[in-house]
């Protein structure tokens, strides 16, 4: 259901429109001036606004320039009994939808209004996907530790060289790997992902080299593996320490001679790939133990970058923060909930298990759980739910 936010200094036109558009399953919201109107339009969320111009205290332009500086993606419709074409146009040229004139034809306002309605559906659903496809987030952070990583992939990405990215779960490994794709000589090529974890150790093999038809029971047709879909791009190989030994021994041949072997095939068939790898395992520890190639990580390992818990980066969590109030603002359609400082504080003393993802996490959930706004007593109520 749709809301609509009225705005007008006559208690009956705003009940006259408030039934109108009640009968017609809006939702509806009313002021009676500018100023408690600009309130309630940056404190909550509105699919529509219906503003007069001549209002005290603050008038339906100044209202919609500030609106507009606020939210531009809401619709607001200017109305007024004293409505002239200088008047429309100047509304209009400041990020006005629409203007109509009092008393408003019934059938032009309603058909205004779902136009504006559908409009803002569509600049969500827009922003939503460009976000979705966009290349790469940005790495939010100004720590020392953040900024010798941003400095370090400057230098290695246009390299050819090999990068292992270290770092516990939820950290932000795989976003340092796709900036190192992003600002490398492969950036038109694909960058193509592999989670070794998630894949049974009988299948890693199939899933980066590939298998012909037939090569076992379940193989009813060829299959292209990671490795020849990133040809001429990055190969991310997330979580590489629960690779299988005998997947490693082809890695370790594929990186040695730039060639790989369908399952159940015999031709090699040459790929150029640039592997970056990641893990939250220490290696050389696997390696004490047999479980990892000493000679895999050295060929893999060229360049280390280490990746810091979100607890040893603790001034970098309100802009962390910052930023996902904003994502999950725009996810959701609604304005960005203001957040107190010691609720910011509060969040800075935590124990980050989970990190960023943990942190991404939490914000969604206060958001959804808090009131207007969020405080330190929010933090405390549903950070740790009991």
């Amino acid at each position: 259901m749709a809301t609509i936010l009225i705005i007008d200094d006559e208690r009956a036109i705003r009940k006259t429109l408030t039934e109108i558009l009640g009968y017609e399953n809006f939702k509806v919201e009313e002021a009676g001036d500018g100023e408690e109107g600009l309130k309630k339009f940056q404190a909550n969320a509105y699919d529509v606004v219906l503003c007069d111009i001549k209002m005290p205290k603050l008038d339906g332009l100044e209202f919609l320039a500030k609106a507009t500086e606020h939210n531009p993606d809401v619709p607001i419709i200017m109305i007024s009994g004293h409505g002239n074409i200088e008047t429309a146009v100047e509304a209009v040229k400041k990020g006005a939808y629409d203007f109509i004139s009092k008393p408003p034809d019934l059938n032009r306002l309603l058909v205004t209004i779902r136009n504006a309605i559908e409009r803002t559906k569509l600049v969500k659903e827009t922003k939503t996907l460009k976000r979705r496809v966009s290349k790469v987030q940005e790495m939010i952070g100004t720590s020392e530790a953040i900024n010798k990583i941003k400095a370090t992939i400057d230098k290695v990405a246009p390299t050819e060289a090999r990068v292992m990215i270290t770092g516990e779960n939820g950290s932000g490994k795989e976003l340092v790997a796709r900036w190192i794709h992003e600002k490398s000589n492969r950036v038109d090529g694909p960058l193509v992902e592999v989670n070794c974890a998630a894949i049974p150790g009988e299948l890693i093999e199939s899933e980066l080299f590939g298998h012909e038809k037939g090569s076992f029971t379940s193989a009813i047709k060829q299959r292209i593996g990671k490795f020849e879909q990133a040809n001429g791009g990055t190969l991310f190989l997330d979580e590489i320490g629960d690779m299988s030994l005998s997947a490693q021994a082809k890695v370790l041949r594929a990186l040695q001679e730039g060639k790989i072997t369908r399952v159940g095939g015999d031709k090699e068939i040459q790929v150029d790939v640039r592997v970056v790898t990641a893990t939250n395992k220490d290696l050389l520890k696997e390696v004490d133990e047999k479980s990892f190639r000493l000679d895999l990580y050295h060929r893999l390992g060229v360049i280390l970058i280490h990746v810091p818990s979100l607890n040893d980066r603790r001034e970098d969590i309100p802009l962390l923060v910052d930023q996902f109030l904003k994502d999950i603002a725009e996810d959701y359609g609604q304005a960005v909930k203001p957040i107190d400082q010691k609720a910011i504080e509060a969040l800075q003393e935590h124990d980050w298990t989970g990190n960023i993802r943990e942190l991404r996490n939490v914000v969604e959930r206060l958001v959804i759980l808090s009131g207007k706004s969020i405080g330190v007593e929010d933090v405390n109520s549903y950070v740790m739910p009991r």
